[in-house]
């Protein structure tokens, strides 16, 4: 198909003229008794428990909601924040997360989220940049780095700490504060006040102040949740692991709130299979890591059992299957019943792990591997790609289970305008588009067009249907010393589909020809380690061994294949180790920071362009 050149999809919901905190007060108004959320062994230290055997999993229903932000909201008011002042939020997803931002919401002020796992830099630099004048963390860690920070903070008034008590005392405070006050506060804002601001994860610079207003989240949770009744409704759940600091959560939080559908809190990233076993969620947001280590975790335990000819048939029958349903007629009589009989003996197993209810899935960060969404989507669990950016608040098109096309992106959302660029960039209009970056006016210039179209910075084309493929980012578009343009996303996820390989990255930039820097998945070479006579070898000692290169040379070639001879990778060097958030180079949604790479590991950036 050629493609278009724009598509556009009529909008369903404006934007509220209103704060977002205005549906807390409507829910418990109107169904006071829905559970709301659940919180899973709560600290009665950290926010009040008000019911006896809170060892256990807590609910908390609309009206509770309610009553827990008005009585933080007051406890702000009595602390002296006023309508507009900025406050710093640095704790991983829990109750309290969501409490503080409705409680901000409530009487006008403004969220800035922090990531619980931000350097002591990044946190200066958010909380300077912004004027937060108050900081609500959640550990000592994150007090002690504040407090660290506070002679180059000078406007930082207050800083609150979740698991001491804080809040509960800030509440407290607040019983001297009116309700009326909060009402009349709330009242005041408008849908185009602030509601947050939220730092870009900085992949190529310091992080810039994302502004969104309270009607451009409303305007985007409101279309999606109209297209998407399937997740978004009474008697949904979803147990939300990823970090609230992200924006794809947090409109996930606020669709939640806005369908009273409920949501569980998950902070602990390692004990994430044991709470969707335990909470049983209808649907959950994740980034493609996790179904791609669901697929390696399944293969592998069907190898230790000696099934592993099955899996690999069970594999080949939920890909056929899936892609026959894109098919006039869908599957035929003997794909069906081949695939009812690995639904027995195997599909339900893999549900399973997600609770056995799950049977949808919203990906979003990272691209997402065809043949996976295929594979799961055989398998009886629809994964929804999604595509967004902080800037449009942010989902922007998403596949929806009555109309999707795997490989794409899906169709803009209702309210979206999509054009694709002489360039290739994508472009994009609607209320969603922020107002801008919050202090850089210069940067908020430059990220619309002259006719008011936000640049995105993605490359990308659509079909004749209006489904959107994202194929790259304009500034990782790399040029080989021949001219060659190199667009890495595509190869590299390629090569990453191997369940060996964690990470990969192209370095072709003003180079002879293109290479990659490989690291391996940690328990995938543990086994692999083992199972070639090597048990407690590190991976330094072995990264040149010729069967691992061997096994990481199949995942290239098979990459190769897809591309040009000028695009296809020449040589590679296995690290040795996996790439980390802590060190700097991944972003929280295992986005990778290129600059960082090439720096920490520039000798062997140096031996990949030695030997050639």
């Amino acid at each position: 198909m050629a493609g278009v050149r724009e598509t556009a999809v009529e909008s369903i919901v404006s934007g509220e003229d209103g704060s977002l905190a205005e549906q807390v007060w409507r829910n418990a108004a109107e169904d006071p008794d829905a559970v709301q959320f659940i919180r899973p062994d709560p600290d009665p230290r950290s926010w009040p428990v008000r019911r006896s055997g809170h060892g256990g999993a807590l609910p908390v229903t609309c009206r509770q909601f309610r009553d827990d932000v008005l009585a933080l909201a007051r406890g702000l008011i009595a602390a002296g924040i006023v309508g507009g002042d900025r406050i710093g939020l640095l704790s991983r997803t829990r109750y309290e997360w969501t409490l503080v931002d409705y409680a901000l919401w409530s009487i006008g002020a403004v969220t800035v989220p922090i990531y619980d796992t931000s350097s002591p830099d990044q946190i200066r630099w958010i909380l300077a940049d912004s004027g937060a004048v108050g900081c609500v963390v959640e550990t000592a860690d994150h007090a002690a780095t504040v407090d660290g920070l506070r002679p180059e903070l000078p406007v930082l008034r207050q800083t609150w700490r979740i698991d001491t008590g804080d809040l509960i005392t800030l509440a407290a405070r607040g019983r001297a504060v009116d309700s009326a006050a909060v009402d009349a506060r709330r009242h005041a804002v408008t849908g185009d006040h602030l509601a947050t601001i939220v730092y870009t994860s900085g992949t190529t610079g310091p992080p810039k102040g994302c502004m969104l207003a309270h009607r451009n989240i409303s305007a985007d949770i409101g279309n999606a949740t109209a297209v998407l009744p399937q997740l978004l409704h009474p008697g949904a759940s979803t147990v939300l692991f990823l970090p609230l600091a992200h924006a794809f959560a947090r409109l996930i939080q606020v669709g939640m709130v806005r369908s009273r559908a409920t949501m569980v809190h998950s902070a602990d990233m390692s004990a994430v299979l044991d709470q969707l076993r335990r909470f049983r969620p209808t649907f959950i947001l994740a980034v493609p890591r996790l179904f791609e280590k669901m697929h390696d975790q399944a293969r592998r335990t069907a190898e230790d059992s000696h099934r592993g000819a099955l899996f690999s048939l069970g594999e080949w029958t939920a890909l056929r299957y899936s892609r026959a349903l894109d098919r006039p007629g869908g599957p035929r009589l003997p794909l069906r019943l081949a695939r009812l009989l690995f639904d027995v003996v195997a599909y339900r197993r893999m549900r399973a792990a997600l609770g056995g209810r799950c049977r949808m899935a919203i990906v979003g960060g990272a691209p997402t591997g065809e043949w996976l969404v295929h594979f799961f989507r055989g398998v009886g669990i629809t994964v929804l790609e999604g595509y967004g950016l902080t800037e449009t608040s942010p989902a922007v098109a998403a596949n929806l289970p009555s109309a999707m096309r795997i490989g794409t992106v899906g169709r803009p959302l209702p309210g979206v305008r999509i054009r694709i660029s002489d360039q290739g960039e994508v472009l994009v209009r609607g209320e969603l588009v922020f107002p801008g970056y919050w202090n850089n006016p210069e940067a908020s210039q430059e990220a619309v067009t002259e006719d008011g179209w936000l640049r995105t910075g993605d490359l990308g084309r659509l079909d004749d249907d209006g489904y959107l493929r994202i194929t790259g980012r304009t500034k990782e578009i790399m040029v080989t010393a021949a001219g060659k343009n190199i667009a890495p996303a595509p190869i590299e996820e390629c090569i990453r589909a191997h369940p060996l390989i964690s990470q990969v990255m192209l370095v072709a930039d003003g180079r002879p020809y293109v290479a990659a820097l490989v690291t391996l998945d940690p328990q995938a070479w543990q086994r692999w380690r083992d199972e070639h006579g090597h048990p407690g070898a590190a991976l330094a000692t072995l990264r040149d061994d010729p069967r691992l290169r061997a096994d990481v040379q199949h995942a290239v070639d098979r990459a190769n294949r897809t591309v040009s001879r000028a695009e296809q990778v020449k040589t590679f060097r296995i690290l040795p180790r996996d790439l980390t958030e802590i060190d700097g180079e991944l972003t929280p949604t295992l986005k990778i920071k290129r600059d960082a790479v090439q720096d920490h590991f520039a000798d062997e950036v140096t031996a990949l362009f030695r030997s050639h």
